[in-house]
């Protein structure tokens, strides 16, 4: 299992601290469909390019695009691309199959999210793990019959609160301060394996809540499970985990 920490250049030096599997969320595409990028060191080289495309309208030229992303993996010897879109759209299907046919017949990879998956046919899908119900195993098993070996985990760290009971299974994002404060109040905390989390309930007004949470220990075991599924490759977001990673890198080996 390849696990690479997503990171800004502004915090490159501390995640090199824990590996040097990298990918680098220093591109996006512009207001006017043109590569943009963050000022990287001119030392950087290799691992992995995050395209982002936050902001972005149209892109008008997507072979024009495709020519500067592949451009730029030239020049950083990046090995593969992750496309970090927030939407959909006919030029990014468009843009997303371009790029793939240029990346893997030069030896290269690209991840995308999973909506593109069956469209963008030789791209890795990225699978997020942070799910609130089911299995997680099911959830693989599941996306590796739509998908194949065409896999890789989005390990997001999950941190949610859901009121009980909660028939529609809508909760809310939990920050990490909140977290540690009922985290302090010492409850009784357990584990969910078909999650892959644990959790816990805490009184609410006159009802209960239930949190669900990630630590080091649900973050390895998730990354087990996807070894054991044949899946290669994941994802951490930095500074997300950076609490954690001390702990996950070291049980697994370091770099």
């Amino acid at each position: 299992m390849q696990t690479y920490l997503a990171v800004t250049p502004d915090k490159l030096s501390e995640a090199m601290g824990y590996t040097d599997r990298i990918a680098h969320v220093a591109y996006r595409i512009g207001d006017g469909g043109e590569l943009t990028r963050s000022e990287l060191p001119p030392r950087v080289r290799g691992g992995i390019m995050v395209l982002g495309d936050q902001g972005c309208g149209g892109i008008p030229d997507c072979a024009a695009l495709c020519d500067s992303v592949w451009k730029e993996c030239q020049q950083r010897g990046f090995c593969a691309v992750l496309a970090d879109f927030d939407g959909k759209s006919p030029e990014r299907v468009e843009l997303l199959c371009m790029l793939s046919d240029r990346l893997r017949k030069n030896g290269r990879g690209l991840y995308v999210p999973e909506c593109y998956g069956e469209e963008v046919r030789q791209a890795d899908v990225l699978i997020c793990t942070a799910i609130s119900g089911g299995t997680l195993r099911g959830r693989l098993e599941e996306a590796r019959c739509c998908f194949g070996n065409r896999l890789a985990l989005d390990l997001q760290r999950l941190r949610m609160v859901f009121p009980l009971p909660c028939p529609g299974g809508e909760g809310r994002c939990l920050e990490q301060d909140a977290l540690c404060d009922y985290l302090g109040c010492d409850p009784q905390v357990f584990y969910s394996e078909d999650l892959c989390v644990k959790y816990f309930t805490r009184p609410c007004d006159c009802s209960l809540e239930m949190v669900l949470f990630d630590d080091a220990e649900t973050l390895r075991e998730k990354l087990e499970l996807a070894c054991q599924l044949g899946i290669r490759t994941a994802f951490l977001m930095y500074p997300e985990t950076v609490d954690l990673l001390g702990l996950v890198f070291d049980c697994r080996g370091g770099r």
